[in-house]
């Protein structure tokens, strides 16, 4: 209490002397408490944090909402920007993540069960700082620098989370954003200058502008001034970028022998492919393709099927390249590997399979991760991998100006997936990009509408005809602008069927400059951190926080 002049006097009251014996708490009401509550509303973000975060897996096959991954980001973005600090907008990345990563790859459920989880967890990490970067730049109420820097910085760092994932020993570039855009003319177009990673960094930075509209109204001309930046990059490519020049055509057949399991499986498969090239005969072939691991024992340990392939290359009047999934003869391991037959035998040309698909062909760290062996459909042998590219000459396939022959570059099932192995193709010569693939174990999947659509952006960005032969489908085959040339082969089928492809001499930008928007958006990330550091996105109204004023009491 006070006297009148302001001075602290004693409180008369008697005051109760602690007892540490016999002291009773006072009985609390029930309840969750406070920290119980924002226990669970942390709990319901984090979940909603996942949701929202796989909501762009509906823009790839097989739902091929391509125009969905124009906006699929925004309610993510709008959710990391409400963040109360940085750890949570940090969580609300990760968790996003965790949620992006499980649908797009669910249909590897059934091959490796609760690893799934675990890889969606561990690659999820990489979101994290994208998640404090969208805060920082995005949280608030943005000053017009912080809203621009987040239209060029935002997209930059999900540009370095694709490149980082896109590492074969972390799974490999799959479900990258701009791969959803795989049937779009324009995008296309855009993907010939640099590669997918362009288009993923304009569908990424469109849906950054959307967020600058929504979220700060004072700034809309800066969101407008975004979009329209996008819509200009697009309207060049679409209007300023031609499609490669035709140079002529190739007939191109893919065989296709249709699911046969059980064994047997191999060797009913090999019989099948063997009756649906001989109906090909007298079709004037250039090339004759068949899927990933369509013949399952070396031709060179085994005179009789070196012959029978001979043969059947004879038969139709075109070389046949076939793909070996056996123990090589001339040294120890299993590898798969691209054989081209002539008519008159095999050439000699081979290409070993480079890049191996983790799990599915050997398991990393197995030491660690062996036990995936037990709850999956893993391997239970480690692949050996190939040392480096391979451009085949065909035998007597030619050129229509007949100055030089027919080149083919192989690439065998996921390598398809790595923009940079089909532009050293090209470079290399190759005129045509053959994908032998299989995806029979995820048959009734998104997985092969979805493998297939991926030789429509290699073609595009090489500026080459792209030939996607399957075992069990979906085979396609696209001409050197991207652009599919006739129907798909679906899941379904068992046949072969010839497809005339456009050939091209034209050097595609992507070919010639490469990954060129990747260093672009480690430019953009470098300078904006600098920016930072020198306070230039000093949130309006921050100021040093005063001393806690002290009471009475306190």
């Amino acid at each position: 209490m006070r006297n009148p002049f302001g001075r602290a006097e004693p409180d008369p009251r008697p005051r109760a002397e602690p007892d540490s014996g016999s002291r009773t708490e006072p009985e609390l009401e029930p309840g969750p408490g406070p920290h119980g509550g924002r226990r669970a509303a942390g709990l319901l973000r984090s979940l909603l944090a996942v949701v929202l975060g796989a909501l762009p897996a509906l823009a790839f096959p097989v739902p091929g909402l391509w125009w969905w991954a124009y906006v699929a980001l925004v309610p993510w973005l709008l959710l990391v920007r409400t963040a109360p600090g940085a750890r949570r907008a940090a969580l609300d990345g990760w968790c996003g993540g965790i949620g992006f990563l499980l649908a797009v790859h669910h249909w590897l459920l059934p091959s490796v069960h609760v690893f799934l989880l675990v890889m969606a967890v561990l690659l999820g990490l990489l979101w994290l700082p994208w998640g404090v970067l969208v805060r920082a730049l995005l949280g608030g109420v943005p000053t017009p620098a912080r809203a621009a820097a987040a239209l060029c910085a935002v997209p930059s760092g999900w540009l370095m989370i694709e490149l980082v994932r896109s590492w074969e020993g972390l799974g490999g570039p799959w479900g990258l954003l701009g791969a959803s855009q795989w049937e779009v003319p324009a995008a296309l177009r855009l993907a010939s200058v640099g590669g997918v990673w362009l288009v993923s960094l304009l569908v990424a930075a469109v849906n950054t502008a959307l967020v600058v509209l929504i979220a700060a109204p004072g700034l809309r001309a800066v969101g407008a001034a975004g979009l329209a930046a996008c819509a200009l990059v697009v309207g060049t490519a679409a209007w300023g970028v031609g499609a490669p020049r035709p140079s002529g055509t190739v007939r191109v057949a893919m065989v296709q022998p249709g699911v046969h399991g059980g064994t047997d499986g191999a060797e009913r498969r090999f019989e099948r492919a063997e009756e649906l090239t001989r109906g090909l005969a007298g079709q004037r072939l250039d090339l004759v393709v068949w899927g990933e691991s369509g013949v399952a024992r070396d031709p060179a340990a085994d005179p009789a099927l070196t012959a029978r392939l001979t043969a059947l290359a004879r038969t139709v009047d075109a070389p046949l390249l076939v793909n070996v999934d056996a123990r090589r003869a001339d040294r120890p391991g299993i590898y798969k590997s691209a054989l081209l037959f002539a008519p008159d035998g095999p050439t000699g040309d081979r290409y070993d399979k480079m890049r191996l698909v983790p799990f599915g062909e050997y398991v990393p760290a197995r030491g660690l991760f062996g036990w995936a062996t037990s709850v999956g459909k893993a391997a239970e042998e480690d692949r050996r991998r190939g040392t480096a590219p391979v451009v085949m000459q065909v035998p007597d396939g030619r050129l229509p100006d007949g100055e030089r022959p027919l080149t083919v570059g192989p690439l065998v099932c996921f390598e398809s997936a790595f923009p940079d192995m089909s532009r050293r193709l090209a470079r290399d010569g190759a005129d045509v990009i053959a994908v032998q693939s299989a995806t029979s174990t995820f048959q009734q999947s998104w997985a092969p509408a979805q493998h297939a659509s991926l030789a429509a952006l290699r073609a595009a960005e090489t500026g080459r005809p792209v030939v996607h032969a399957t075992l069990t489908g979906i085979s396609a085959a696209y001409g050197p602008d991207g652009r599919r040339v006739g129907p798909s082969v679906g899941t379904d089928a068992s046949t072969a069927v010839v497809r005339e492809l456009p050939l091209s001499e034209s050097t595609t930008g992507y070919a010639r400059w490469g990954d060129w928007p990747v260093y672009g958006a480690f430019v953009v990330i470098g300078a904006v951190c600098a920016a930072a550091g020198a306070g230039a996105f000093r949130r309006t109204g921050a100021g040093r926080p005063g001393r806690r004023a002290r009471t009475a009491r306190g």
